[in-house]
């Protein structure tokens, strides 16, 4: 831990074994507010998502993204030399990531009864599809697998249609959420001494699962099984991505009568709101249809900034569907700082989010680049290890780092 260092997980090392997107991610939520993540690559090789496009400069921007604010060290787990560097460096740890397909640590050496022996404080967070236990906790999974045993997909765009994948890694990105919430939620437990050390089991699936909503109970009480609806949504009418005369879309979503009568107004069609098929929201959504073809109509007969203007106006929530462009202009995202400007040593200065939640009026936290494969390497083992440069050329000789 630096001397002043105020940021709230300053003091906290982790040690991040996984690969590509779920683990790893988990790993960078942890260290944007400042614990130390000591991120562990095969060596020559390296992290798969550092050879993952799109590439600037020869340099991978998932990376450059995901990468951030850790060290890199090599260490090849494959053999016995590197399964004992990474036992002895988990007797100086607080938190190991990893998320390979349950049972791999084990076969490697270092599962989770031999870490614990080790370091009895260890947090040790696991990822994976299935979980750890259960008749599939074999089976490989990838995002897009997570998203359709979850049910997500089978809900997920038009009837008449495939299901439609989103356009980012959800269950990977929501499995490293849910994680890093694990780990704080155990850290907590250890050091107000609730608990010791523990094993967190993180699937995919669930991470998914757990933000389908009122999925399994409405089928479970009423019988109602939940499919693709397109945009339509039995919690709003109207509700649709609505097209503008310029060819651009305005998300516009409706539930409360209060807000549709303010939608009434901007419309100028104050009439809609003693129309008995539109008075309540449950007759709305019986006559979706019909309120949604209206609202449409209203809106592709005008440009977007003048809809836009109209909606702001009657204050009426909705958004312009945003391009990458649009963002990176609006002056909203700016002003937060949603945004953030990082100088990396080859590319110079590259945009990427900002770290995220706020902590009230936190000092900013600066971004550190992603870092070049193992450049850490010698530090880390010198400094936790107390390895000398003889030890740790004789381990590089070797192939374990």
């Amino acid at each position: 831990m630096k001397e002043g260092d105020k940021r709230p997980l300053s003091g906290i090392r982790v040690l991040e074994v996984g690969t590509m997107v779920a683990g790893p991610v988990a790993g960078t939520l942890l260290a944007d507010f400042g614990a130390e993540v000591i991120k562990l690559e095969q060596p020559g090789k390296g992290d798969p998502i550092r050879h993952s496009g799109p590439f600037c400069e020869g340099e991978s921007l998932y990376w450059v993204v995901e990468g951030r604010n850790k060290k890199s060290i090599t260490l090849d787990l494959h053999v016995p030399e590197g399964q004992e560097l990474l036992r002895e460096l988990v007797a100086h740890a607080d938190v190991l990531i990893e998320n390979f397909r349950p049972g791999t640590m084990e076969k490697w050496n270092v599962g989770w009864e031999q870490l614990k022996a080790i370091n009895p404080r260890l947090i040790m967070l696991r990822v994976s599809g299935f979980g750890q236990t259960g008749p599939y906790s074999m089976r490989p999974a990838y995002d897009r697998i997570a998203l359709a045993f979850a049910g997500f997909l089978n809900m997920t765009g038009f009837p008449d249609r495939p299901p439609v994948r989103p356009g980012t890694a959800i269950a990977d990105y929501q499995g490293a959420m849910m994680g890093a919430f694990a780990v704080m939620l155990a850290l907590y437990a250890r050091d107000v001494g609730k608990a010791g050390g523990r094993q967190i089991d993180v699937s995919l699936y669930e991470s998914v699962f757990r933000f389908t909503d009122v999925m399994v109970t409405a089928y479970d009480k009423l019988g109602i099984q939940r499919e693709r609806r397109g945009n339509s949504h039995f919690a709003a009418s109207p509700g649709d991505h609505y097209l503008t005369a310029d060819g651009r879309y305005i998300a516009l979503t409706i539930a409360a009568n209060n807000v549709f009568s303010r939608l009434c107004a901007a419309m100028k069609r104050p009439e809609l709101v003693d129309d008995p098929r539109y008075a309540t929201h449950a007759e709305r959504v019986r006559h979706y249809e019909a309120i949604n073809g209206i609202v449409a109509e209203w809106i592709k007969t005008q440009a977007v900034d003048a809809v836009c203007a109209q909606l702001t106006e009657a204050g009426v929530p909705h958004a312009l569907v945003y391009g990458v462009e649009d963002i990176v202009r609006d002056p909203h995202y700016q002003a937060r700082g949603s945004i953030v400007t990082m100088h990396h040593p080859k590319l110079g200065d590259v945009k990427m989010p900002g770290v995220f939640p706020r902590l009230g009026n936190a000092d900013e936290y600066p971004i550190q680049p992603a870092p070049e494969l193992g450049a850490d390497t010698e530090e880390v083992l010198q400094e936790l290890l107390n390895l000398s440069q003889g030890q740790i050329e004789s381990l590089r000789r070797a192939g374990a780092i």
